[in-house]
């Protein structure tokens, strides 16, 4: 009698691998809105950022409130004391240049001090943007985010402007770069190449 050949099923390698990513983003997701805050990051562009952080920080007394390039510092810490808020709680960070970089200079730092959950604060018309690189640079570190949207009377940001900044925030989770610092560092290689002839 002859045999009967069973035909074997085999799961391409690309469905584990979307699987495996999918369950764990939707862990990740789940763990995230479970979490509890407790510190607040706001993106520094709008002073009206500044504003509702300090009364979003009057309702929560035990969260820790860091700006990333806000105003300048003495109206960043009036707007605070005007509020009543503690400038203990207060941090200010002025080393990001751009969106990326309100991200990528204070992760370390978030990570570092044990920050696993945050609120991201920053306006409405930005927040698509800010959503993409938060997921990114502080996904790549385990941290949780809760958006909270400063409302203001612009459109949303164009969709370009978010994959751009999706695509340097992977880059700089390979390479810790941003692009931005890529850039300079060619234009001062071009710039010291063409200074010798």
């Amino acid at each position: 009698m002859p045999q009967v050949r069973r035909k074997k099923s085999r799961v391409p390698l690309l469905s584990v691998l979307l699987l495996a990513a999918g369950l764990w983003l939707g862990q990740w997701y789940v763990r995230g809105r479970l979490s509890s805050p407790t510190a607040a990051l706001v993106l520094g562009g709008d002073a009206e950022r500044e504003e509702f952080a300090a009364q979003f920080a009057t309702e929560h007394p035990d969260l820790e409130v860091w700006i990333s390039s806000g105003a300048n510092p003495e109206y960043s810490t009036w707007v605070f004391q005007e509020s009543q808020v503690s400038l203990e709680r207060l941090h200010l960070d002025y080393r990001a240049v751009d969106t990326v970089t309100n991200f990528t200079t204070l992760v370390d730092d978030f990570e570092n001090l044990g920050i696993d959950s945050v609120y991201l604060i920053t306006s409405d018309y930005h927040m698509r943007r800010a959503n993409t690189i938060a997921a990114i640079v502080l996904g790549s570190r385990g941290i949780h985010y809760k958006s909270l949207p400063v409302a203001s009377d612009r459109p949303p940001e164009p969709l370009l402007r978010s994959l751009r900044d999706g695509g340097r925030s992977i880059l700089w989770v390979f390479t810790g770069k941003t692009g931005s610092e890529l850039a300079q560092l060619s234009s001062k290689l071009s710039s010291k190449l063409s200074a010798h002839p």
